[in-house]
């Protein structure tokens, strides 16, 4: 159960990033990645599975949120 309320919670991250268009490169992978023929949910998952990467990091270095490490990761995916 706490799995999927997580999950949800990163998901809405994501949608709020690609809403905002903040960071850029978060919308310009999901438009990628279903241009690759992925579903939007699954793009999103990916996307979301970088985000918790960058944020246990964050957590766990105690340092800034780096938008082009962020980025750099994003465009690894597929």
């Amino acid at each position: 159960m706490a799995n999927l309320k997580l999950k949800s919670k990163i998901i809405e991250i994501v949608d709020n990033q690609i809403e905002i268009n903040d960071p850029k490169s978060t919308k310009e992978t999901l438009e990628r990645l279903i241009s690759m023929g992925f579903t939007e949910m699954e793009s999103k998952e990916m996307i979301g599975r970088v985000l918790v990467e960058e944020m246990y990091d964050l957590l766990k270095n105690q340092v800034p949120f780096n938008e082009k490490r962020y980025a750099e990761k994003l465009s690894r995916l597929p």
